[in-house]
């Protein structure tokens, strides 16, 4: 029987009262995909909140997905607003309106934000002013490991991300970079994907996927020197929360790229307290607008 996930994507433009209107089109093309599943294992959802469809037509699609689909895997692949760049004035609302509904009918929940992708882009690969990246890509994993073995509790479930090396063509080492170095690199708060030190908080779980020309031997190497770093800190309940992965198939690059061909990579995710850096972030600035009640007039019609 082959087990299937497929992706939910939305972006940012209308809102939660338009989502109404096309929410049922919408849920009968899931329905179609998933009638034509003969193992349906879950969803991946990759959205926005910033935004209106996003946080708007997302809410609602993740609750009737509850509904419909309760006991299938849902999996969240959130962009949050970035710190200090603004694309919408009503993002603090739409995002903490929909963090309430990601905590009650998500899983697992991977943040991300722009600024962060672009620091690293920047930094690492020397791109001037990078550009919106959109890469292709497939899960070869069975989807519920994430939510056995990331998510103590069900509500905690909003994960950080990071991946090493993120190396520039221009500056591909000939030398390959070892399991360890790669391992020590996607701990570092400039590799997260989210605006937030791990440092500041503590690990409740953390899942290391290695790609290439890894053996057992180097990761089980690489994981026992992370344990002895004091700046990796795990909550006292769960003092050896890892779950590690390998695929043989090396990192592949896409053609005319920024990034190098390398022998071997890791994608960490991660369930450390520090999330909480990017809600409070949010909180401040939603804060600050409602206590002048900024924009609730227009977020009453349009959000």
């Amino acid at each position: 029987m082959r087990q299937t996930a497929f992706p939910l994507a939305m972006g940012c433009g209308s809102s939660f009262s338009v989502g109404r209107e096309i929410v049922e089109l919408c849920l009968d093309r899931i329905r179609e995909l998933a009638d034509s599943c003969t193992g349906l294992q879950g969803f991946l959802v990759f959205n926005a909140v910033g935004g209106g469809t996003g946080s708007g037509l997302g809410s609602l699609l993740l609750e009737r997905l509850s509904v419909d689909y309760g006991k299938k895997s849902k999996l969240g692949f959130t962009i949050y607003p970035s710190p200090q760049v603004s694309t919408a004035v009503v993002e603090p609302y739409n995002s903490v309106l929909s963090t309430h509904l990601l905590l009650e009918h998500t899983d697992v929940v991977v943040l991300l934000d722009n600024e962060a992708i672009y620091d690293i882009c920047k930094k690492s690969l020397d791109i001037e002013r990078p550009t919106y990246l959109r890469f292709d890509g497939a899960i070869n994993v069975d989807i519920t490991e994430f939510q056995t073995n990331l998510v103590p509790y069900p509500r905690i479930h909003f994960m950080l991300s990071s991946y090493a090396p993120v190396i520039s063509a221009a500056k591909a080492y000939h030398e390959q970079i070892s399991v360890s170095e790669i391992t020590n690199s996607v701990f570092e708060p400039s590799s997260m994907m989210a605006k937030c030190d791990p440092r500041h908080g503590k690990f409740m779980a953390c899942c290391l996927m290695y790609r290439g020309d890894v053996v057992p031997k180097d990761v089980n190497a690489a994981v026992s020197n992370i344990k002895t770093k004091r700046t990796v800190q795990f909550v006292d309940w769960c003092p050896t929360g890892f779950k590690c992965g390998i695929n043989y198939q090396p990192p592949t690059v896409v053609p005319g790229g920024d990034l190098a061909k390398v022998m071997r990579a890791v994608c960490m995710i991660s369930n450390n307290t520090a999330v909480a850096e990017v809600f409070s972030h949010i909180d401040h600035k939603f804060d600050l607008m409602y206590a002048k009640r900024a924009f609730l007039l227009s977020c009453t019609h349009g959000c």
